[in-house]
């Protein structure tokens, strides 16, 4: 259909663990003749199993399939090792796919990783003409976009400053006011942009829609913040260990992936692998608990609130010199709302009963749904932290006696109105 963008058939990625591509260059010919002619790879696994993956191969993507228009932006969202940087790198050219095609109309301008696609000993300047030369564009056609490229970086002052010099949050300046300004029909953005600072992400994210939707401009964005991603997209991908969830509406997307993550919720704490830290402590469960000890997962705006915390500890840990224990309180889309802590506590904790209790005195939050995450960090570093581990639901009643439901304008109350157990 003409206003298709990007047609993705069958798509799969493997690599290999621990081994080069097919241990020989007589098979490794074998695939990429197979691949250049659109024929299966004789050197791929077939059978009902050939995603399952062995010690040997995984299965980056698996058997995915969407078209995108043209004009539209697309938030690709998933866990860390969903699959959604090795999609860009299939959809930028950068890596062949294993199985499946991709179609795509038009050029694409990519930003996927600091410094991609730059030359570390030429300037700035240097480096626009030569992104220019890679996109098609004669020299001609760069230098008339030159001065908003720069402008729009704000990185005058070393333009003509060698790029290995720059700091990362030049790099990415530098990089998407390339990739925003020259002339492609497809622009990519991967995570990088966190890099960034919070005024540039804002100034990017506009820059995103405009080209959108003033210029005909497909986008593909990459993010964790499901803010950003509900701001700026309109069609969404939910990508699992490499399986395609979901493609649609995005704000249906987004509560698709959120209920998802219910099952996630439902594990204790242990079993959950994705968390950072040495171990230590190792959190095991949340409980919101209400002042006659009834366990609930919904409060009333104004209710007082009991969140209990359940950890195991080593040895190591007793011989922290100094320790504390944060809760995080986020909303659907990842937006930080209010956090707690027991640092905030001078006399320290006693972790003995093995769990902390935070009571809050009057939950001041408004209607909605919350997400928790818990840390915690001592003098050896961090020893655990897991994103989210809880869920809250808070309906507003009608607090301050007005006839109606409050709404509180304002947020962030709890850091201040609870105290520790």
């Amino acid at each position: 259909m003409s206003d298709i963008a990007v047609q993705i058939e069958h798509l799969s990625k493997m690599y290999r663990l621990g081994v080069i591509n097919n241990r020989s260059l007589h098979k490794d010919i074998q695939t990429w003749i197979a691949l250049k002619r659109g024929k299966e790879d004789p050197n791929s696994r077939i059978g009902e199993n050939k995603y399952a993956g062995d010690k040997d191969h995984f299965w980056a993507l698996k058997d995915i399939s969407f078209d995108v228009k043209k004009g539209d932006r697309i938030g690709i969202i998933g866990k860390n090792g969903a699959g959604k940087s090795t999609l860009l790198k299939i959809l930028s050219r950068i890596t062949a796919p294993t199985e499946g095609s991709v179609k795509i109309k038009g050029k694409i301008a990519s930003l996927l990783e600091v410094g991609t696609g730059f030359h570390a000993e030429l300037t700035g300047r240097e480096n626009i003409y030569l992104n220019g030369a890679i996109l098609g564009m004669k020299k001609r056609q760069v230098t008339e976009k030159m001065d908003s490229i720069i402008e729009f970086s704000g990185i005058e002052h070393h333009i003509d400053t060698p790029v290995k010099r720059y700091s990362s949050g030049m790099y990415v300046r530098l990089a998407f006011a390339v990739a925003a300004h020259l002339d492609s029909d497809i622009l990519i953005a991967d995570e990088v942009l966190a890099v960034g600072d919070a005024e540039f992400q804002k100034k990017a994210l506009g820059k995103m829609q405009d080209l959108s939707t003033h210029e005909g401009r497909t986008v593909f964005f990459v993010s964790h913040n499901m803010g950003m991603i509900k701001n700026l997209c309109n069609f969404g991908v939910i990508l699992d260990k490499g399986e395609l969830k979901h493609n649609g509406d995005m704000k249906n997307t987004i509560e698709k992936y959120i209920m998802q993550q219910e099952s996630l919720l439902q594990k204790s704490l242990l079993e959950i692998d994705s968390r950072q830290g040495d171990g230590i402590l190792r959190f095991k469960k949340i409980e919101f608990i209400d002042n006659n000890n009834n366990i609930r997962d919904t409060f009333e705006t104004g209710e007082e609130l009991i969140i209990k915390v359940y950890f195991d500890y080593s040895t190591a840990f007793e011989k922290c010199l100094a320790s504390r224990i944060d809760i995080g309180i986020n909303d659907l889309f990842n937006t930080r709302i209010s956090w707690l802590s027991t640092a905030v506590f001078v006399d320290g904790i006693n972790y003995k009963n093995n769990y902390v209790s935070f009571r809050v005195k009057r939950l001041l939050l408004m209607e909605g749904t919350y997400n928790f995450n818990l840390f915690c960090e001592t003098n050896f570093g961090i020893a655990d932290h897991i994103l989210n581990v809880g869920r809250l639901n808070v309906v507003l009643t009608d607090f301050f006696g007005t006839g109606r439901g409050t709404t509180f304008q304002h947020q962030g109350y709890l850091v201040t109105d609870f105290q520790l157990e």
